[in-house]
């Protein structure tokens, strides 16, 4: 029998706010969001809630580490871990991402950013740190000890490592967007792979 949530130990209730917080985010937006609905979903008190975090925007920042940080951490382990030539590494890490991101709420928070952004600017700043800065770090030094052993062309690390992600983004924001029954919503595996294969035919210095 489930034990209800207010005899459960203190230390699964951040986890608990979090997961009624993700919810109630991506259902209602960041503005609409109300801290009374999360606690109300968490079914806790509203000042339980605030025992562990101080407003609704280190909320959301508990919100975006612990959507991302399961799929990120995995990638990086994967990128940081890798010896291979970046031919080898670069559809190792696009199809890791494409598994990693079906059916994850790291799309539909990214929505959400991007959708509000301009009225919380705070938003962005938290997905940027939190997402954007990891993701590009880890490929742009991935490209840069690559064009050290003459494996990429010349040219700036961080444009290459748009060019490597940006593709497989567009797509998981398509399908958040317009849903996975448009007909032109790709499907992710096989775009990880026919683009990692386009893009390193670009990048390297030699076939």
């Amino acid at each position: 029998m489930t034990e209800p949530k207010w005899t459960r130990r203190k230390e699964a209730r951040p986890a608990e706010i979090i997961e009624a917080a993700t919810e109630i985010f991506i259902r209602a937006g960041y503005a609409a969001a109300n801290l009374d609905d999360v606690a109300r979903q968490a079914g806790i008190a509203k000042g339980t809630l605030y025992r562990y975090f101080a407003d609704k925007q280190s909320l959301f920042r508990a919100v975006v580490q612990q959507a991302i940080e399961l799929n990120l951490a995995a990638l990086e382990t994967a990128g940081n871990g890798m010896k291979g030539s970046v031919a080898e590494l670069v559809p190792e890490l696009l199809a890791l991402a494409a598994d990693k991101s079906r059916g994850g709420r790291a799309p539909a928070l990214a929505r959400m950013v991007i959708a509000e952004s301009q009225a919380f600017p705070d938003l962005a700043t938290i997905w940027h740190d939190n997402v954007v800065s990891r993701v590009l770090v880890m490929l742009s030094n991935l490209i840069r000890d690559a064009q050290t052993r003459g494996e990429i062309r010349e040219g700036d690390p961080l444009i290459h490592a748009f060019s490597v992600i940006g593709p497989m983004l567009a797509a998981l924001l398509f399908h958040e967007v317009f849903g996975p029954k448009s007909p032109h919503a790709p499907n992710l595996p096989e775009l990880a792979r026919q683009h990692a294969e386009t893009v390193m035919r670009g990048l390297r210095t030699t076939a």
